[in-house]
Order: structure tokens, then C-alpha cells, then sequence
């Protein structure tokens, strides 16, 4: 029998949503200041790729699977997704104090490596978790709050490496030593990492599951060790397997988004060499400005996308958002003034607001209560797995058909773009029933 979930007031529902600010600054210095960390430390560019593996890898492996057996846990104290996401911030919390003291890019790499562990840890109940809380009717404002918080963490990350290099920088840089200024960035982060997460643990309970899910649960644990070691990894082939249409046809938007967005976050910075004459140091702020512009419109518009998807459906709110964010991409290389430039960040910024709210309220509407985490994992799959495709196929393309230009890498991003707007229009979810478990 399906619980009747209470409406949320806005203030509950941004206590539910705080915790999304630690995992997104975690995040926000991962995509700005891990790499420098790896240089300060002697990494070569070229070995940059590799050194980032972790990523795509544990996202993979530990989302599903994370999910999988949080649908199969309660505890009368904790609930169902805080144990996972309350350990996931714990590890991020201390791999986050620990960086800036590497000694070694050995051990800096060790540590991005339980980093992304924590942080897929702590994401995927989260996603669901949203999900278990909230009637249909406010997963929109749900899922888009979340959206808010991506763009804060990611801005906030952003922000504090400017001032902090601004306030405490100064100096040369010593081979093999990462500079004093960096440290206060993971700092922040290591107290955000678990301070936010606790702030919603307290703030927020879990909704108990109903007599059947609770049978299922203590059916589950009754089950030999290694039965239940093998169930997550049969219940994501039987997921996969039962899988919507609606999520098969958003993993063909997804490839073509995910694909664009890595495109666009690896040639930024060498477009800026050719289109501005910057030097790499140049380069990489401009870069940076960029993607502070971008995460504040984020933060800025992912509630107002809310009432505009209600009226007019999250397919059309979503495939025009992604046209929008192609029109930014074309128009990115076309300019050469470091400030008229930040423009097409608008467009670009609503469209990271879209992406990150409206695919996952049209998700948790379609997929069953009881399998709600292994599916949100199961969508975060769909999102790596463009990462390792990009990752294994863009160099050949980059040299060979695209002249090793980072415009015109630019203006593929664009087109892929265009495809996932085209095929975002083929996303109705009121046409899709729950899949039955």
C-alpha cells in the first residue's frame, strides 16, 4: 500500500535540502582546486586524465550498489538513507582536512580516491531520500532546491579560492608544496562537509516504511551473509531490466549532455589561450569567473524553473533549457572581451539549474518507493558512463576531425547539445506507469 506523504512547508524543505551545500562545495573544489593540488605537487598535465579516474569509476560502483541496499535498510533511529549519507560525509569531512597536508601526489590521489567515495556515498540516498519525503506534487520544488544548492556549494568553493589567494597569497610558489592560501578552501569544506549533512539529519525524519516494505526489510535481514552481499548486485540487474522506457530514453539525453558538459569543462581553459592570448594561469581564472557566473544564475533561477515547470511540463521547461545552453556554448568562442564573454553564462547557468532538478523529479515519479534508491543510482550510471565514453573517444576526435582547436571542441559541445534538446522532447512522463517490483 503506497504511503500518503504529508506536504512540506518551503522552510522544511530547505532544512531537508541543506546538506546538498557540503557535498556540492566538496565537489566545487574537486572540479577547481584538486588538479592545481596535483601540479603543486608534480604531476605532469598530460597524467591529469588518469589522476581523475576516480570519478567516473566509484560513481559507477558506488551509487547503485549504495542504493540498492538503503532501500533494504530502516532503523527506528536513524531511518533508511541518513546512516549512508551521514558516513558519506564523515569520509569527505576528513579527506577534505587532509588534502592540503599531502605530502606526496601518491597520497593526494589515495585521497580523491575515498573522497569520491564519500561523496557518491553521501549523494545517492540523498536524491532518494527527497524522493521518500515529498507527494508528487512538490518533487519539483524538491528536486530544484536541491538545484539551489548546487550552484551555492559549487559558487561558494569557487569564491573562496579567489579571496583566499586575494587575502593570504603572495609569494612563489615552491616546487613540491602546496601554497598556505589553499588550505583554508578544505578547511571550510572539511566543517560544511558534515555540518550540513547533520543540520538536515536533525532537521528532517524519514517517513517509516509501510507493513509491507517493513516485512521486506526484516525478510532481508534474516538472509545468510553472503545472500545479502549478492542481493544489491541482483537488484540493479533486475532494475536495469525493468527499467522504464522514460529513463531509456533519458539516458540518450544524458549521453549527449554529459558528453557536451565534459567537453566544456576540459577546453575552457585552452580556449581562453587561443581566443584571449592568456597564459595558462590567465586562462584558468577566466575560467573560473565563468563557472562562478554560471553556478550564480544556478543558485539565482533553480526556484523560479519550479512554477515554469508545473505550467508548462519539465519536458519543454528541460529541452529548452538545453538549447539554451547550446546557444551559450556556440556563442562562447565568438568572443574575445573577458567580461562580455560571462553573458552566455546565463543561458548556460539556467540550463545547469534544469539539469540538475527537473530529470530527477520526472524519475522519482515514475520509479517504485522500494526501489527508488537503486534507480536514482542507477541514473547517476547513466551519468559517468558519458564521462568514460568522453574520456576514451574525445582525444581522437579533438586531433583528428577537429583540428586540435579548442573552438571547435567548443562548437561540438554545442551540437551535442542540440541533439539532447531534440531528444529531451521525447520525454513524457505522464505516459510511464510505475515499474512493478
Amino acid at each position: 500500500m503506497k504511503i500518503k506523504k504529508p506536504k512540506l512547508s518551503f522552510w522544511q524543505i530547505w532544512n531537508m535540502n541543506v546538506g546538498f551545500l557540503g557535498i556540492q562545495y566538496s565537489f566545487g573544489l574537486q572540479q577547481s582546486a584538486i588538479n592545481p593540488i596535483f601540479l603543486f605537487l608534480g604531476a605532469a598535465e598530460e597524467i591529469l586524465p588518469i589522476l581523475n579516474i576516480a570519478g567516473p569509476i566509484t560513481g559507477l560502483i558506488v551509487q547503485p550498489i549504495i542504493g540498492a541496499v538503503s532501500d533494504k535498510t530502516w532503523s527506528p533511529k536513524w531511518g533508511r538513507r541518513k546512516p549512508f549519507f551521514l558516513i558519506g560525509a564523515v569520509l569527505g569531512s576528513l579527506c577534505l582536512f587532509a588534502f592540503p597536508l599531502s605530502p606526496a601526489l601518491w597520497f593526494a590521489v589515495g585521497l580523491l580516491w575515498v573522497l569520491d567515495v564519500g561523496n557518491n556515498m553521501a549523494m545517492e540516498p540523498y536524491r532518494a531520500f527527497v524522493g521518500d519525503k515529498l507527494p508528487d506534487s512538490q518533487l519539483s520544488i524538491g528536486y530544484q532546491m536541491q538545484s539551489l544548492f548546487v550552484g551555492a556549494g559549487i559558487l561558494l568553493a569557487n569564491a573562496s579560492i579567489f579571496l583566499f589567494q586575494d587575502w593570504f597569497g603572495g609569494g612563489e610558489e615552491v616546487a613540491g608544496q602546496i601554497p598556505k592560501w589553499l588550505y583554508y578552501s578544505f578547511f571550510i569544506g572539511s566543517f560544511l562537509s558534515i555540518a550540513t549533512i547533520l543540520w538536515s539529519v536533525f532537521k528532517t525524519p524519514e517517513i517509516p516504511p509501510s507493513d509491507e516494505e517493513l516485512a521486506e526489510i526484516n525478510r532481508h535481514k534474516t538472509l545468510p551473509f553472503i545472500e545479502r552481499f549478492k542481493l544489491p548486485f541482483i537488484e540493479i540487474k533486475h532494475a536495469v531490466k525493468d527499467m522504464p522506457k522514460f529513463m531509456w530514453k533519458l539516458s540518450a539525453v544524458y549521453l549527449f549532455q554529459w558528453y557536451a558538459l565534459f567537453v566544456y569543462w576540459q577546453f575552457i581553459t585552452p580556449l581562453f589561450r587561443t581566443t584571449m592570448g592568456y597564459d595558462t594561469s590567465q586562462a584558468a581564472a577566466q575560467a573560473a569567473k565563468m563557472s562562478t557566473t554560471y553556478n550564480i544564475v544556478t543558485a539565482v533561477v533553480a526556484l523560479i524553473l519550479v512554477p515554469l515547470t508545473i505550467r508548462f511540463g519539465g519536458k519543454k521547461i528541460y529541452a529548452l533549457s538545453l538549447f539554451g545552453t547550446a546557444l551559450a556554448l556556440f556563442a562562447i568562442p565568438n568572443i574575445s572581451d573577458p567580461v562580455y564573454v560571462l553573458f552566455p553564462m546565463v543561458l548556460f547557468g539556467i540550463g545547469w539549474a534544469a539539469m540538475m532538478g527537473i530529470p530527477y523529479s520526472m524519475v522519482s515519479k515514475i520509479v517504485p518507493q522500494e526501489r527508488r534508491g537503486v534507480y536514482m543510482g542507477i541514473l547517476n550510471m547513466m551519468i559517468v558512463i558519458p564521462m568514460g565514453i568522453q574520456t576514451l573517444s574525445f582525444g581522437p576526435i579533438f586531433k583528428n576531425l577537429l583540428g586540435a582547436n579548442a573552438a571547435n571542441a567548443m562548437l561540438f559541445a554545442g551540437a551535442c547539445f542540440v541533439l539532447a534538446s531534440i531528444l529531451a522532447m521525447r520525454l513524457n512522463v505522464s505516459k510511464e506507469s510505475p515499474v512493478e517490483s
